[in-house]
């Protein structure tokens, strides 16, 4: 694969042999960031269970301190009270069967969707549509909720989702990179003790085998974390 010359220039400053300590690796990353817009900062994180067995699945939501630096569009899907509820909370789009014919005719202009739990059963028709991208709403992440209010605050504040992908594997992004290293330090810290709290009883052996961080167009960078 070619690479350009500035993701040649960021990867000659990463000794990829080399594991850095939080600090000196988010440091890194903003080094290695050459493109002209803000990069997203992403963590990847390789798991020593085995993702196959529902025992030892690795899931969970956690607010990150200082968000993500995105402006997440929030769906949610509501009757009754609670639609006046999800607009005075902050909700990009509110509805019911209006949205669903939407979504099923192509429209896809969000970036999460929370859903009362009496949504649910009607959601089954766009689950094939939603679940592939991870949009569609679970109990574990907050997302079917008799709180609508909470959700859409934690979610618009920076809540991020980590699950385990089919290599065993956690991929989520931890900030911008204009956020600067003690903020992206902040947002690290606050996801891996999330991990780490995760850690299925039946996971044995080395449960954090390593974490790369990378910046959207960087080279990515290996993280000792302990």
């Amino acid at each position: 694969m070619k690479r350009g010359k500035k993701y040649i220039e960021s990867a000659n400053l990463v000794d990829r042999t080399k594991l850095y300590d939080v600090e000196t690796a988010l440091d890194l990353v903003e080094k290695t960031a050459k493109a002209k817009f803000d990069e997203t900062v992403e963590l990847h994180i390789k798991l020593g269970v085995d993702g196959r067995n529902a025992d030892q699945q690795v899931r969970g939501v956690v607010v990150l301190p200082n968000g993500t630096g995105k402006t997440v569009k929030v769906l949610v899907f509501a009757k009754g009270d609670n639609v006046a509820i999800a607009e005075k909370a902050g909700a990009d789009y509110v509805g019911a069967e209006e949205l669903i014919a939407k979504i099923q005719g192509g429209w896809m202009d969000f970036d999460a969707v929370v859903t009362t739990p009496d949504m649910m059963p009607q959601l089954g028709k766009i689950a094939k549509i939603l679940g592939p991208k991870g949009l569609m709403p679970n109990p574990k992440s907050g997302t079917v909720t008799t709180d609508i209010a909470k959700a859409l605050h934690d979610i618009k504040a920076g809540k991020v989702e980590y699950r385990l992908d089919k290599t065993n594997i956690i991929h989520v992004r931890i900030g911008k990179v204009s956020f600067g290293k003690e903020k992206l330090v902040e947002n690290f810290n606050a996801l891996m003790d999330a991990i780490v709290k995760a850690k299925p009883a039946a996971a044995k052996g080395t449960y954090i085998k390593s974490v790369t961080a990378a910046c959207t167009m960087g080279p990515g960078i290996r993280v000792d974390y302990k």
